[in-house]
């Protein structure tokens, strides 16, 4: 049975070397970027909140997967001139996009995670 639903863009080839969604792909297959899209499901958050609610990701990570989400236009941050700085990020409507079929994602991983033989837990991030 083949899950494949249709060919959407006659120029480009998913399984193509130079096919420019594989950085997409990248970008939205990455655990760190999924949770998070997940987490801001819920609404805008503070780093802190962000940090606290994906547990085992450090600063530095947590950081560099905000930057990269927010350079591909999945979130916004917007910063509060007050004292102290406030800052939070959210959603805009393409990373609302991105967030429903990362949900089955995760969903599916979460329904089937006992499934698979030999599942190492994920090491803790540094």
């Amino acid at each position: 049975m083949s899950t494949k639903i249709h060919d959407r863009d006659d120029e480009h080839d998913l399984f193509a070397e130079v096919c420019p969604c594989r950085s997409l792909l990248d970008l939205l297959g990455n655990k760190w970027s999924s949770l998070t899209i997940g987490a801001l499901d819920d609404g805008p958050q503070r780093f802190g909140e962000l940090q606290r609610k994906l547990e085992g990701i450090s600063p530095k990570v947590l950081t560099q997967t905000l930057r990269r989400l927010e350079n591909a236009g999945f979130l916004e941050r917007t910063i509060y001139p007050e004292v102290p700085l406030h800052v939070e990020y959210c959603l805009t409507d393409l990373g609302h996009s991105a967030s429903v079929p990362l949900a089955h994602l995760r969903n599916w991983a979460l329904d089937n995670m006992t499934r698979v033989p030999n599942l190492i837990p994920a090491a803790p991030s540094s």
